[in-house]
């Protein structure tokens, strides 16, 4: 039986770093900046620190990670517009990018005449790009606006004309940096559709995108940088959901930190709740959590004296959209007998919600509705979902195939 030939590499990244300087007066003219070079100021500001990764033909590489992580950096680097401070990289055949929203189109230009212009940069002759030119026009969709300036095209059609170039140069490589975040749907399926195309014809893509989505359309493998490095390497399905309870850490804590020190507190105080704790199944405590995973709210609590009557209320918000409660009076029809001191657990099987930060409002009252204790935004909880989703629910879900 004949063995399977492994496809050569074409991307070989080794130990990459770049650092750029921060000076503290940027706004130095130019006679300033010769005269007094050696009076300024500098900070050197890490952004690749070992970057270490290979691609093979025909693969997609998908590179995810918070704004400032180095992800542009590394594909700036792969395009050779920035050049590493150290580190080797080595690529094999034609190399198409699109990095930036119309970089390299002249605005007096006509799209016509920026055609050439940006196909011979990708190294293709005035033949080759003579017999594409109609093709490159008809996927644009500018047939009506080819031979007006670029200044006058929109933010959208500047797209549509950039990637209609990059995608018709026959090229082995082909880098793409968010450029997909601009345009109408219809269009940006019709680029996906496009890409799987030149990727089944053997082109190597790697594409740097905040929608981990379509990376998961397109890509085999995902990798994770953070902070200059790569977090995490491997398929999609296994990253990103790390990188999304990552991204809800890290939210949580960004509105910990904005959070009013005084706390939204009301009630005759006859009752107090003293310590409010999430927890998991496995009574582990936990701020973030996948949609199909219990979650347990714990209110520790102190009276004055035994309170009878009384009951327990916990309210969930998305921002300000109220999405449920529950209620111990409501629940079991049965009246609460507050201690001096003791605790309520609400047990949740699962808590269905779509990705993102949810805040929890807890209350002890009396029976007729009289609150002992009322504190909003009590704590709150990060959902993370395998995929990024919209609207608010995440339920479970298959699909099939009939007849």
């Amino acid at each position: 039986m004949a063995e399977t030939l492994e496809k050569p590499v074409v991307i070989d990244v080794q130990h990459i770093a770049k650092q750029f300087r921060v000076y503290e007066d940027g706004s130095a003219t130019m006679k300033e900046k010769i005269l007094f070079r050696a009076r300024r100021k500098y900070e050197v500001h890490p952004v690749l620190r070992d970057i270490s990764f290979q691609v093979r033909k025909g693969e997609a590489l998908g590179l995810i990670g918070v704004n400032g992580s180095g992800k542009s950096t590394t594909l700036k680097v792969l395009t050779r517009i920035l050049y590493p401070d150290s580190g080797t990289l080595k690529m094999t055949g034609r190399v198409s990018s699109l990095l930036e929203l119309g970089a390299g189109f002249h605005p007096d230009l006509s799209g016509r005449e920026n055609i050439y212009i940006n196909a011979s940069v990708f190294g293709l002759s005035r033949k080759e790009i003579d017999r594409r030119l109609q093709g490159i026009i008809d996927f644009s969709e500018l047939e009506a606006f080819i031979d007006t300036p670029v200044r006058t095209y929109s933010s959208g059609m500047f797209m549509r004309l950039a990637f209609a170039v990059a995608v018709n140069v026959d090229a082995d490589i082909l880098l793409i940096d968010e450029i997909l975040a601009v345009g109408d749907a219809g269009f940006q399926a019709k680029c996906f559709q496009k890409m799987q195309e030149i990727k089944a014809g053997g082109t190597t893509i790697v594409i740097v995108s905040h929608n981990l989505n379509q990376i998961e359309q397109i890509c085999e493998r995902t990798i994770w940088i953070d902070g200059g490095y790569i977090r995490k390497e491997g398929r999609p399905r296994d990253v990103h959901p790390q990188y999304l309870a990552f991204m809800a850490e890290k939210e949580l804590a960004n509105r910990a930190a904005d959070a009013p020190e005084d706390e939204e507190r009301t009630g005759t105080g006859e009752a107090r709740m003293e310590k409010i704790t999430v927890l998991d199944g496995e009574g582990k405590e936990r701020k973030t959590f996948t949609p199909w995973e219990p979650i347990t709210v714990r209110i520790d609590y102190t009276a004055e004296k035994e309170l009878p009557g009384a009951a327990a209320a916990v309210s969930l918000y998305r921002g300000d959209t109220y999405l449920f409660s529950a209620d111990t009076l409501a629940d079991t029809a049965e009246p609460l007998k507050l201690r001096t001191k003791g605790a309520l657990e609400l047990c949740i099987d699962n808590l269905p919600a779509a990705g993102g930060v949810y805040t929890l409002d807890l209350a002890l009252r009396r029976s007729d509705g009289l609150e002992y204790d009322h504190i909003r935004r009590a704590a709150e909880i990060a959902i993370a979902e395998s995929a990024q989703a919209g609207g608010i629910f995440s339920l479970k879900r298959s699909w099939r195939h009939t007849d």
